[in-house]
């Protein structure tokens, strides 16, 4: 991998996870560089699912991918943080 693709996937993994930690109701009690590194495992895995679903590559924008990614992304900052089960929803 180059050091642009490490950048990126730097910067993606953030923004992917820091919209999953949007989604999670009440306070998450973790870091900002876990919740990076929860974004880019998110991404990626939200990538390999697009990709066994068939819609990895599509014109535009890839709405289905980025769901995917922020999905899981909310999940693993709901797991990380220990808000499930305590009554709280993710969505």
């Amino acid at each position: 991998m180059t050091p642009e693709g490490i950048i990126s996937a730097i910067i993606i993994g953030a923004v992917i996870g820091i919209l999953g930690r949007l989604l999670v109701r009440g306070r998450q009690r973790i870091s900002l560089l876990l919740t990076i590194v929860i974004g880019i495992v998110a991404a990626l895995i939200g990538t390999y699912l697009a990709t066994l679903v068939g819609v990895q590559q599509t014109t535009g924008v890839d709405w289905i991918e980025l769901f995917f990614q922020v999905a899981l992304a909310a999940v693993g900052v709901a797991a990380v943080s220990g808000n499930r089960g305590r009554g709280r929803s993710i969505l």
